[in-house]
């Protein structure tokens, strides 16, 4: 009877150990928990730049105006008849010049 109640002691302490450390524990059950939440917000962000893209995307091929706006913002294009002007900034080449190298302005 004596090392049936030892067996059943040891056993409890060890089921203790269990689940107060390591693995499938309580405190890595809530660490699990903590980046699962860090997860589903990623997801979320990501399931919304999705949508804006498929947006964009149905936008493209059914709107020749979004075709027109895309070429001009991304290419640079221009359309015929059109004039182009670059203006720069000569205070801001003269700064950029001065920079040392790999060094960019604010």
């Amino acid at each position: 009877m004596r090392w049936l109640l030892i067996l059943l002691i040891v056993l409890l302490l060890g089921l203790q150990v269990r689940l107060w450390v390591g693995e499938g524990s309580l405190a890595h059950k809530s660490e699990l928990d903590a980046q699962l939440d860090q997860q589903k917000v990623k997801n979320k962000r990501l399931r919304q730049r999705n949508e804006v893209i498929a947006r964009d995307v149905e936008s493209l091929k059914t709107n020749l105006d979004a075709i027109e706006e895309k070429a001009r913002e991304d290419l640079g294009m221009i359309k015929q008849g059109e004039v182009f002007y670059l203006v720069t900034d000569e205070k801001a080449s003269i700064l950029q010049d001065s920079l040392p190298e790999g060094k960019t302005s604010p």
